[in-house]
């Protein structure tokens, strides 16, 4: 499932919310003022981003800047506890789910959250060259959540 850390303000989280919806995959969503952010997401966070602190925590932050915070000096308990006590620290949106890891809204990028059978359906300009798709079309919108678009049953 993915689950996205949003802000109420975040343009760019709203962004994400209406493309999961539009492309009907479903989302938790972690606001991250209004819920707690446990230590183990925010490990896990830590530990999915390729390039550390600098994918997920903003350094130009207000905080940051007026304490003369220094991420690079803490622990990773301590910058753990720091980040639960101050959320706006995060980057956001931060997009995550069991394969792939985002921060920010990419249009390009977000696309890999599609699941993999309907990317490759949606490459398939015609479904009747693609007869391998109409199985896997069925399938994925036998849930009555999803609308089936023309041509699918």
């Amino acid at each position: 499932m993915i689950r996205i850390y949003t802000a109420p303000s975040c343009a760019s989280c709203r962004k994400v919310k209406a493309w999961l919806k539009e492309h009907q995959i479903p989302y938790v969503e972690k606001n991250i003022f209004s819920t707690l952010l446990r230590e183990a997401e925010l490990r896990e966070l830590l530990e999915r981003s390729e390039n550390g602190t600098d994918d997920i925590i903003s350094k130009r932050s207000k905080i940051i800047k007026e304490n003369k915070v220094d991420i690079d000096e803490m622990s990773v308990n301590e910058l753990i506890h720091f980040i639960q006590e101050n959320p706006s620290i995060l980057k956001r949106p931060i997009i995550i789910d069991e394969r792939r890891f985002q921060v920010g809204y990419n249009a390009e990028e977000i696309r890999a959250f599609i699941p993999r059978e309907l990317r490759r359906l949606q490459e398939c300009d015609n479904s009747d060259f693609c007869p391998q798709f109409t199985d896997i079309k069925k399938e994925y919108y036998k849930d009555k959540t999803k609308e089936c678009p023309e041509g699918c049953e």
